[in-house]
């Protein structure tokens, strides 16, 4: 019986290995910008139950009023976020895509991006949405100052 060279099955291993990535980036939304309340457009495209109320949610734990919209962005939406986001089936459903843009008015301000498709070797693809999701929005959010909410009404 002829043995196989050690190096060959190695070599096969780190080929395979090396198509497995999963890529994580953010361009943060600069320190010097304030924001007190974060709208969130609803992407009716995305059909997993519960993202859009996840986002909003710790939107909202990072310390921002945040509210979820359809449609025309409401008048006193200066700040909103976007998103997009694609799941896909290997053993269990796993978030294979994720991106998400945050606006003032018009103007970028700073977005995220995960991306898992080329990650079909990688086990870290496996595991909850919210959990992947949650570092790259505080990266994105964390220099932001809060603001400060307007005074309620009749407390002057």
């Amino acid at each position: 019986m002829k043995k196989t060279p050690l190096i060959l099955p190695l070599l096969a291993l780190i080929s395979l290995l090396s198509g497995c990535a999963i890529s994580q980036n953010v361009t943060p939304v600069d320190s010097t910008t304030s924001i007190s309340k974060i709208f969130v457009l609803e992407n009716e495209k995305v059909h997993m139950d519960g993202l859009i109320d996840e986002l909003v949610g710790q939107i909202s734990d990072m310390g921002f009023e945040s509210e979820k919209y359809q449609g025309d962005r409401p008048e006193s939406a200066t700040n909103y976020l976007t998103y997009t986001a694609n799941w896909q089936w290997d053993l269990a459903m796993y978030l294979t895509y994720f991106k998400a843009t945050l606006y003032e008015d018009e103007k970028v301000l700073g977005e995220v991006e995960y991306d898992a498709r080329k990650g079909s070797g990688n086990m870290g693809k496996f595991g909850k949405t919210a959990d992947k999701v949650r570092p790259l929005l505080v990266e994105l959010l964390e220099k932001v100052d809060r603001g400060t909410p307007p005074p309620a009404l009749g407390n002057e």
